[in-house]
């Protein structure tokens, strides 16, 4: 096979195997059932003037499927993160004790589960468009080749294969993320 085309076909799948990861980092932000830490990878915390990830400034712990124990490395930053929880806006109310902050996570309802649902379907949907982008991308570099026609066909099905295989996984994914949602 060509080593231009093969380089296409291998920026597809490199550009394919982005969206997956990209996929799963985004229902990892949707609430299931249970308390994770997970939950509250998208707080920042202003940590002397600088917003910070709040994974980096406090351990965070999941004791039981319902609380999630935020504990600051710098106890003097508990109300920052009490702040920071409070405007990511993901429907908590941050308590401290004084040495760490709990988050007790509320039950989730059958509304809100469907709503989660459909939002974790809308992600796939468009990693799904993302995948079909790469898609028609590589076949089109691959009509701009100087090689045979029939080189660009098999060429134009081996990309058509990643992309089945991919949308497949995406499928998959998001059955799991669903049942996980919707499990009472």
């Amino acid at each position: 096979m060509n080593e231009e085309i093969e380089f296409i076909i291998e920026q597809a799948k490199e550009s394919m195997e982005l969206t997956i990861s990209h996929l799963v980092k985004e229902l990892q932000n949707i609430r299931t059932g249970r308390a994770s830490p997970a939950m509250l990878s998208s707080v920042y915390v202003d940590y002397y003037g600088q917003p910070t990830p709040l994974n980096k400034i406090a351990s965070i712990n999941t004791p039981d499927s319902s609380t999630i124990f935020v504990q600051p490395w710098d106890k003097k930053q508990i109300i920052e993160i009490q702040k920071g929880i409070m405007q990511a806006n993901l429907g908590f109310n941050p308590n401290n004790n004084g040495d760490m902050v709990i988050i007790n996570v509320p039950p989730l309802t059958e509304e809100r589960r469907k709503q989660l649902a459909k939002l974790a379907r809308n992600e796939a949907e468009k990693a799904r468009i993302s995948i079909r982008q790469a898609r028609q991308e590589a076949n089109h570099s691959i009509k701009n080749t100087e090689t045979s026609d029939d080189l660009q066909q098999n060429s134009q099905i081996d990309i058509q294969e990643l992309t089945n295989h991919h949308i497949k996984k995406i499928t998959e994914i998001l059955e799991v993320k669903q049942q996980e949602i919707l499990k009472v």
